[in-house]
């Protein structure tokens, strides 16, 4: 009788087990050959080469990472890269946006480190307001207002970390796009 094969065989056979996905990022088709367990982040930054987003906590609680899933803002570290599949990932690099025009003139970044996943929160954010949806910061959750106040940009905005502390920048930059 045969023993049964060790468990390490069988991990490195499941580490190399690779599926082959097609996603849209920026507006083109993109396949990869990666294992499952590939986040969406590490797919953009090491198999795409696309750089801008950054990789922060890689938990999900800085913000960094923020990506656009068609038109939605998620963290990309705690997305796995084959659910995304069929759907419209924009990053940083396929951004062409005014709120990038109004980060520069209200110094709504100083290192610059969190600047593409807060650009790409902001785009969310707003499509979010627009749409109705209230915050813990809206007043009447039934009637969310027209104009987007210093506190509910700050509440909207609050998984998205600055290091550097460029917050009333942001807010400033965010507030004039809103108008």
């Amino acid at each position: 009788m045969t023993p049964p094969p060790k468990r390490t065989s069988l991990r490195a056979n499941r580490r190399n087990f690779t599926v082959e996905i097609e996603l849209r990022i920026n507006g083109s088709a993109q396949r990869l050959d990666i294992s499952p367990q590939v986040s969406l982040l590490d797919a953009l930054r090491e198999y795409l080469g696309l750089t801008g987003t950054k990789k922060g906590c890689d938990q999900g609680a800085c913000g960094a990472c923020t990506v656009l899933a068609d038109g939605r803002r998620i963290n990309a570290c705690l997305a796995l890269a084959v659910q995304y599949q069929g759907r419209e990932i924009t990053t940083i690099e396929g951004v062409d946006h005014p709120l990038q025009a109004a980060f520069v003139r209200t110094d709504g970044f100083q290192c610059g480190y969190c600047t593409p996943g807060q650009i790409c929160s902001a785009i969310g954010m707003l499509a979010e307001h627009k749409e109705g949806a209230p915050s813990a910061a809206t007043e009447h959750l039934a009637t969310p207002s027209e104009e987007l106040d210093d506190e509910e940009i700050r509440e909207r905005m609050s998984g998205n970390l600055c290091r550097c502390g460029a917050y009333n920048g942001i807010v400033s930059a965010i507030k004039e796009v809103a108008k």
